[in-house]
């Protein structure tokens, strides 16, 4: 079952939901659902760097902010 990238943005947000996200988003870019075992280290690097950039994304942004234009 494929799940879609929910947005976090505005919400509650759990470290399990980022995590999710951030698998989801790896999983469409690298084109596997589970990787080899010769891929599964660099794999579950890039799910937790993708993680933690995410939380300081979600983390730093200002609410109500507009964009300049």
């Amino acid at each position: 079952m494929c799940r879609s990238i929910k947005t976090l943005r505005g919400t509650e947000f759990s470290d399990e939901e980022i995590s999710a996200a951030a698998l989801q988003f790896v999983r469409k870019v690298s084109g596997y659902r589970k990787p080899s075992k010769a891929n599964e280290e660099v794999f579950d690097a890039a799910v937790d760097e993708i993680a933690d950039a995410s939380k300081r994304l979600l983390d730093s942004l200002v609410a109500g902010s507009k964009r300049a234009g």
